[in-house]
């Protein structure tokens, strides 16, 4: 088994032991040691899935100190993928944080008219369906696909649509776990989309892709509880 593989299932085995052992924000996990010692594995391994673990802002390291419990997913993330595919899942984000912060930057500057009536239909459909009580998954991927067309550059939307089944998870969670908050978190969420097409709008490039990477960091702590 390759050590990618190898990681993920350490990141799996960390967040599990989080969530049966009843760790709360602020805990200490074990050693690197003793967690390599856990999964039978080396320290590296462990040492890349804790790095990943603070990259999705589920622990945190401190300086001499260990890794501490900073964030537990949330428990409706299991509706939508079992614990061993959140590594990947999770991971794609920092994939969306390039890609569709450039694509934003570039449909900027490079969109037609026509592809800004369409990212603008799409940005009402989304508002639509937020607004009642209807699932708006297909909503929010349609939006962020037509920004990723008016990049201009084909090779956008095939890198986008590989990571379409992750995103599809993602979305479909985190209008979930939204939802079952108090109204202003489907506010926010659909705040942050208006940002980055009034940014497109006006042609900010700069302004789009930082509206972007906003969305997507937002996304990715909305998975918290």
């Amino acid at each position: 088994m390759n050590q990618g593989r190898l990681a993920d299932r350490a990141y799996t085995g960390i967040v599990e032991m989080i969530n049966t052992d009843g760790l709360e924000v602020g805990d200490r996990l074990p050693s690197e040691a003793r967690l390599a010692e856990m999964f039978g594995m080396s320290r590296t391994i462990v040492r890349e899935a804790l790095v990943r673990l603070a990259a999705d802002s589920i622990t945190e390291a401190r300086r001499g100190a260990g890794s501490y419990v900073k964030n537990r997913p949330s428990d409706k993330l299991g509706a939508y993928m079992p614990l061993s595919e959140l590594p990947s899942t999770m991971g794609s984000y920092e994939v969306r944080f390039v890609l569709e912060a450039e694509a934003a930057r570039l449909a900027a500057v490079r969109r037609s008219a026509e592809e800004m009536a369409s990212i603008e239909e799409a940005l009402s459909n989304l508002r639509a369906a937020l607004l009642s009580s209807a699932p708006a998954h297909a909503e929010d991927m349609e939006l962020h696909r037509q920004i990723v067309l008016a990049t201009a550059n084909p090779a956008f939307l095939v890198a986008f649509e590989a990571l379409e089944a992750d995103v599809d998870k993602i979305m479909r969670a985190g209008v979930d776990i939204s939802r079952s908050r108090p109204p202003e978190a489907i506010e926010a969420m659909m705040r942050e989309h208006e940002m980055i097409v009034e940014a497109i709008r006006a042609q900010d490039g700069d302004g789009a892709a930082l509206a972007m990477r906003w969305h997507l960091s937002c996304g990715r702590k909305r998975l918290m509880p």
